[in-house]
């Protein structure tokens, strides 16, 4: 694999957002009468929110939707930051950029909130463009912001490209755009669950992930 475009997931790839998200999700449910503790939440942690919360407690669309908004009440103002960087991940995306890789996010997380997260933890620069979804949820399922990533990116080669994530959301979106696909084992999805999606490679490590992006 040597590839020209590298997709990176956000949550759970290049962050391990754990304790904003869940407990942003606990403090959603908590407006419902739902107390759960946050660590039994981690399943949040990829799919897009208002269909997890739909799948996961039955919410209908708009409630879905409502409990969504209370979950940005939390994480707006705190569970935004409750995230660290992966170690090992800036110089991981220093040396592919160095070796000229064109570099995006593509994340089921609101843009807005994407861009935040990259500032904060002073990993913009090596970003060429930020993939993500839309606040009001017409672009939240992980194949429509590929989509979105590999028309961002110019991508008309898609042998070039790459998406790399966590999570079968990632998997199965890279393969819904004819992306080649690369699962990471250090984030919240199993070996199985990526390889169940049909992940073309696994990287167990950051280290082993740069060793597959890098190329020649």
């Amino acid at each position: 694999m040597d590839p020209k475009y590298i997709l990176f997931d956000l949550d759970g790839t290049l962050t391990d957002p754990k304790e904003g998200i869940t407990k942003s999700v606990a403090y959603a449910l908590a407006q419902y009468g739902i107390i759960e503790d946050p660590d039994n939440l981690t399943r949040f942690i990829g799919p897009p929110l208002h269909i997890a919360m739909h799948d996961w407690y039955g919410f209908d669309e708009e409630k879905a939707f409502e409990a969504v908004g209370h979950y940005r009440v939390y994480f707006s103002q705190k569970g935004i930051f409750e995230n660290a960087v992966f170690d090992g991940v800036p110089e991981m995306l220093e040396k592919l950029k160095s070796k000229g890789k064109i570099i995006s996010l593509c994340t089921s997380k609101p843009e807005i909130y994407a861009r935040q997260i990259l500032e904060h933890f002073d990993l913009i620069k090596y970003f060429d463009h930020i993939c993500g979804a839309t606040m009001d949820g017409t672009r939240s399922l992980k194949t429509d912001v590929v989509t979105y990533a590999v028309e961002t990116c110019g991508i008309t080669d898609k042998s070039e490209a790459v998406m790399v994530g966590d999570r079968h959301h990632d998997i199965e979106g890279g393969k819904a755009n004819g992306l080649p696909t690369v699962g990471v084992l250090f984030g919240y999805g199993s070996r199985e669950e990526l390889t169940g999606a049909g992940a073309d490679m696994l990287a167990s490590t950051v280290s082993e992930l740069y060793d597959i992006l890098k190329g020649e």
